[in-house]
């Protein structure tokens, strides 16, 4: 590990043109951008990591805001109590700014100059900083990349993604006013807003209604036509659910439109739940109903421009033809399942492939009360 020689290190900074602000064209012009950094709602606690001399310390404390700066190199330390011996309501403590001496305060503004590069776990530093402020409080850090050493903002704004939803980075190199002169290095500010990020949306599915009409041994399946989704494959009489329906209202609302039959509630038999995603789509959840040929009146077709034929296919010996999803559904229903979830790949195809490998996964349900399979 390298050994940092801080003493040195500051006096590096305060010998670079202008670090300790001493002209007063580059100090006025550090007074104004850390007015548009700091709060100006009122007065501030601000905690000045590795102050060094406290050049921004004091400016701080004369835009009205309380300050706390830490350095680990008591030289320094002494040096920033005699800058702001004449300021009301601030103070110098000797300490290391990775885990500075505050106890449980908690600050409006935790700030730091060049000092980040210098530690050996950044992301752990700025998650203690970030854990040192008030609600709604701010974290800003004055960093850059210059003679070959440094922190880009890149590795700066990656490090407080998961901390602050709020990141604004402000490029500083180009200003020579703050330097005294002009620089081609990476030099910048990063203003952070920790907190809680925006709740993410709620998901939410389609909910389609699929009907299995019964007659004895075989179900009525019809071909898509005109509709530009899977047209000229088979699958079962279905649609999706209004706003404001359930399920069961949706299911004999689309067998009156599809198939001309009108149903009664007590004409439908809950067959399986099924959660599904298309190819490259959304997941979707379908509900599929099983009813009794003769309930509500002849099939036929009500809908030609959607609808190519009507046909009774046997259930034990269904066509190849069809929509992936009717077909895992009522496979899954032939063979007793009642929950499933068919995931499509984004390569797969929407039609069923008798070869291919199937996608449906039988979710196991509990039993009855009771009986055997049951929880006692």
């Amino acid at each position: 590990m390298t050994t940092i020689d801080w003493d040195a290190t500051a006096d590096s900074f305060d010998q670079e043109p202008d670090h300790g602000l001493l002209d007063p064209a580059v100090r006025g012009a550090w007074a104004a951008r850390m007015r548009t950094w700091l709060p100006q709602d009122g007065p501030a606690e601000v905690l000045d990591l590795g102050c060094g001399t406290g050049s921004l310390s004091l400016l701080v404390a004369e835009q009205g805001h309380r300050v706390t700066g830490i350095d680990r190199s008591p030289r320094m330390v002494d040096l920033a109590r005699i800058k702001l011996a004449g300021t009301a309501e601030a103070e110098v403590l000797v300490g290391d700014a990775f885990r500075p001496p505050v106890g449980e305060r908690k600050f409006d503004v935790v700030m730091a100059r060049h000092v980040l590069w210098l530690l050996p776990d950044a992301g752990a530093a700025l998650r203690h900083w970030c854990s040192l402020l008030r609600p709604g409080g701010r974290l800003l850090l004055i960093e850059g990349v210059w003679d070959g050493v440094g922190i880009p903002a890149r590795e700066v704004t990656d490090a407080l993604a998961p901390l602050a939803p709020h990141v604004q980075y402000e490029r500083l190199s180009g200003d020579p006013s703050l330097w005294g002169r002009t620089v081609d290095d990476e030099r910048y500010a990063v203003v952070a807003r920790p907190g809680r990020p925006a709740p993410r949306p709620r998901h939410t599915e389609v909910v389609d209604v699929h009907l299995i009409l019964r007659r004895g041994d075989e179900v009525l399946l019809a071909r898509r036509a005109g509709t530009g989704y899977a047209d000229g494959l088979l699958n079962g009489p279905s649609g999706h659910v209004e706003d404001g329906e359930d399920v069961r209202a949706a299911m004999i609302r689309e067998a009156g439109e599809e198939i001309g039959i009108t149903l009664a509630p007590d004409d439908l038999r809950v067959a399986l739940v099924m959660q599904h995603r298309a190819p490259g789509g959304d997941p979707r959840t379908g509900w599929f109903f099983e009813a009794r040929y003769g309930a509500g009146g002849e099939p036929y077709n009500r809908e030609p421009d959607k609808c190519s034929e009507l046909a009774w296919h046997p259930l034990s010996a269904l066509p190849a033809d069809m929509v992936a999803y009717c077909r895992a559904g009522l496979d899954a229903y032939r063979a007793g399942e009642r929950f499933v979830v068919h995931w499509h790949e984004d390569g797969d195809s929407i039609a069923y492939d008798e070869k291919g490998r199937s996608r449906a996964i039988h979710l196991p349900a509990t039993g009855t009360p009771g009986t055997a399979g049951a929880p006692s």
